[in-house]
């Protein structure tokens, strides 16, 4: 049931253009979201599309995890919520936050989304890891759907989220990564993929958007992968003939664990016969990881191809890792602060928008340096203290 109040006012079907809310409104964030088409027809609609947007932006601040969170959230605060929103009829119910966000134009959405992160992120955007990460349940037996492949780019340097596309599968990353490419500014940027991402085509459309790529080879390019083994392998014996690479480690220590991490890479490509075909290829790069724990011992390699040219080593190695750090910094992330693995929310476009809900949460909360604990902390705080609430938004 819709908690209402007396009025009886609808709005019409329109654009919910910027919103018209007076001076306390927490419209830093919001703003940037004035232009979503309301996917409802006008006769009947109850409730501004503005207002639906910021509880349930607010509403994900403080760990809602679902509709029903996202409607008792508004109930609970609605004398506090109708200081700056209008709320004529209350506040809806979590069928209307599922139907609503149901139909909402996740396209639309997201192009708000990152209109937003183009403007808080410009600065220090240097390395862009991609990578996908599937909605566990929110597949449905019952229409044959799948479940949804988010596909994210992730600033390493500022750890925020400056966009992300949905697919059907993990499969359709080769064909989703470009159109992801597409939305963001690459210039001066160095794009880092797993292997799945390792196609001649990202390559080019990521160096014909002004970008440098460093691409992780596997089995996909199973003759590639074997030639770069063995020719890595003779920089290990430090008698290589003919071939000139640089080098350089690093060591970590701590939980009692110790891990080195050693990066060869060398410039001399031409011996490849299809290094043409790669847009830009500048140099060759292994990377071997060693791993102890206890008294066990583990080792690991990775190859990769990249264009960057004046590339140091030193910085390589930077970028490879914080392309790993991506588990950590955001997938993790959303699944221990934002309960995403565990979301049921499955109807229509809902799972992918309430998944760019949390995304941007996640950015919402990392951008603000106030206070020096945690996420999930953070939501908690978001919760309890509706000014450090109100303070995260208008950010």
């Amino acid at each position: 049931m819709d908690h209402r109040h007396r009025s009886s006012k609808r709005y019409p079907h329109r654009v919910c253009r910027r919103f018209d809310m007076d001076a306390n409104t927490p419209d830093g964030l919001l703003r940037w979201f004035g232009d979503l088409e309301d996917p409802r027809p006008g006769h009947n609609v109850m409730h501004r599309l503005s207002d639906m947007l910021a509880i349930a932006i607010l509403a994900v601040l403080c760990g809602a995890d679902s509709w029903v969170d996202v409607a008792t959230f508004g109930r609970c605060r609605l004398a506090w919520l109708r200081t700056f929103l209008s709320l004529p009829h209350g506040i809806p119910s979590h069928d209307t936050f599922g139907r609503v966000f149901g139909r909402l134009n996740p396209v639309q959405f997201e192009k708000c989304f990152m209109n937003w992160m183009a403007a808080v992120a410009q600065s220090d955007v240097r390395w862009i890891a991609l990578d996908g990460k599937t909605l566990r349940h929110s597949f449905d037996h019952a229409s044959e759907k799948a479940a949804i492949h988010m596909i994210s780019a992730f600033s390493q340097a500022n750890q925020l989220v400056l966009g992300q596309l949905a697919t059907e599968a993990k499969s359709n990353e080769i064909t989703a990564i470009p159109q992801l490419l597409e939305l963001l500014d690459l210039q001066g940027a160095v794009v880092t993929t797993d292997a799945m991402g390792c196609q001649k085509a990202i390559a080019a459309k990521i160096v014909d958007q002004g970008g440098d790529y460093l691409l992780q080879i596997k089995d996909n390019h199973p003759s590639l992968h074997e030639d770069l083994q063995l020719l890595f392998a003779e920089g290990m014996r430090k008698d290589c003939l003919g071939v000139a690479y640089e080098f350089t480690e690093d060591t970590d220590a701590g939980h009692g664990r110790i891990e080195t991490r050693r990066l060869w890479t060398t410039e001399e490509v031409d011996w490849y016969a299809q290094a043409d075909q790669w847009k830009g290829l500048a140099r060759f790069i292994c990377v071997e990881a060693i791993r102890q724990v206890g008294g066990k011992r583990s080792t690991a390699r990775r190859y990769y191809l990249s264009s960057c040219r004046h590339a140091t080593p030193e910085s390589l190695l930077a970028t490879i890792r914080g392309h790993w750090g991506i588990e950590n910094g955001l997938h993790w992330c959303l699944d221990v602060s934002f309960n995403e693995d565990a979301s049921r929310i499955r109807q229509g476009n809902a799972a992918e928008n309430f998944s760019r809900l949390r995304r941007l949460a996640l950015n919402l909360l990392r951008q603000d340096k106030t206070l020096k604990i945690g996420l999930k902390a953070k939501t908690k705080a978001c919760s309890w203290d509706h000014q450090y609430l109100m303070h995260i938004l208008k950010q």
